[in-house]
């Protein structure tokens, strides 16, 4: 078993138990106690538990649907690292379809900075409302405005999403897991990611380095829907080839 799969199966145990202990995984999986406690401190390091007195919990956090105001503020040197780094992977003209993350929005400025003619579907009331003034050609996609996130969802959103065949889907999400796929923390709004995607001829994922080895409540796609990651620092060898593997082009 590779060392990804064991920590997998760890975090199934803690998301169903909320604890483990060093030495009855140690004796589950066949290891020593010290394997055991290099996982936990990656994963603590990974911000997923807590290490304690012979073993860990889970962090609560890990699903938190937070706030947009306070998604916006997290990270924004990163994100904004990110959106230069998209350049190459639009072309002028191009339709995009784009969910309601703050990472995106990101994008998107910069894209208004550096293309021309683009057409944009959005979920997002703070893109059309930041970028209404801007060359981007905006079409929102309707639906109930869901106040926390200021993404707009429900059925309405996702049919209005179906309408249209796009060039690019540029999304985010609260988590990437080897073994979990693509993970977010509302349900509705990974239903309307989901569209999103089968909408795309191109799928593009922004995530930034806190996002890697995370697993969110709701999952929502698998690598084999994405075509570009695009992230803020060189991810590990792990990540490299399992990204080679999945046929996934990493950019960074």
């Amino acid at each position: 078993m590779l060392a990804f799969e064991r920590r997998d199966k760890i975090l199934n145990t803690l998301y169903r138990e909320k604890k483990v202990y060093v030495a009855n995984l140690a004796k589950e999986f066949q290891v020593t106690e010290e394997t055991i406690r290099r996982d936990l401190e990656k994963l603590e390091k990974e911000g997923i538990v807590t290490r304690t007195y012979g073993g860990a919990v889970l962090n609560l956090h890990t699903n938190e649907d937070l706030p947009y105001q306070t998604r916006f503020t997290v990270n924004m040197e990163a994100k904004q690292n990110i959106a230069g780094k998209l350049q190459p992977l639009i072309s002028d003209g191009n339709t995009i379809v784009a969910d309601a993350s703050s990472t995106v929005l990101e994008a998107l400025k910069e894209l208004n900075r550096t293309k021309e003619g683009l057409v944009v579907l959005t979920n997002s009331a703070i893109a059309l409302s930041e970028l209404a003034q801007s060359n981007i050609r905006l079409l929102s996609t309707g639906g109930v405005l869901r106040k926390r996130s200021n993404s707009l969802v429900g059925s309405v959103a996702e049919h209005s999403v179906r309408q249209y065949n796009v060039d690019v889907a540029l999304f985010s999400c609260k988590g990437i897991s080897m073994v979990r796929g693509i993970t977010d923390s509302n349900e509705a709004e990974s239903h309307i990611k989901k569209e999103m995607l089968k909408q795309a001829n191109k799928a593009i994922l922004l995530a930034d380095k806190s996002k890697f080895d995370k697993i969110a409540f709701v999952h929502f796609a698998d690598f084999s829907a994405v075509d570009f990651v695009v992230t803020d620092e060189k991810p590990s060898d792990e990540w490299l080839r399992f990204f080679k593997d999945h046929q996934v082009d990493i950019v960074y």
